[in-house]
């Protein structure tokens, strides 16, 4: 695959923890797999319907894929989707970006236009 981003969706608390660290270990999800599981552009809103469903003030952080080399790994999923796992920690430094997504009134996550 050649993204150049994914995207890491956080609880609020993960990220805060994650902002005073300056490095996320993982979720325990990641812990207990092994590796940092990622989505990319597409994938993020069914990550985040799946997953994270009636969870206010998630953080969804956009991560730059270039300094990770071969600890970006594209690996089958959801679907027999392709879905990017980092098998390393991630520094508060790859983050290129970030939101916060909150619950809307009709009870699903509201992303940003575009998105």
């Amino acid at each position: 695959m050649s993204d150049l981003f994914a995207y890491k969706i956080l609880t609020g608390e993960q990220y805060d923890q994650f902002k005073a660290d300056g490095v996320f270990k993982g979720a325990p999800v990641d812990l207990a797999d092994g590796y940092i599981h990622l989505s990319t552009r597409d994938q993020a809103a069914e990550t985040v319907a799946k997953h994270f469903v009636g969870q206010d003030r998630l953080v969804m952080v956009m991560v730059d894929l270039a300094p990770f080399g071969e600890a970006i790994r594209w690996e089958e999923s959801r679907g027999g989707a392709l879905f990017p796992h980092l098998y390393a920690d991630l520094p508060i430094s790859a983050v290129a970006g970030k939101v916060v997504l909150r619950i809307g009134d009709d009870g699903t996550h509201s992303f940003p236009a575009g998105f």
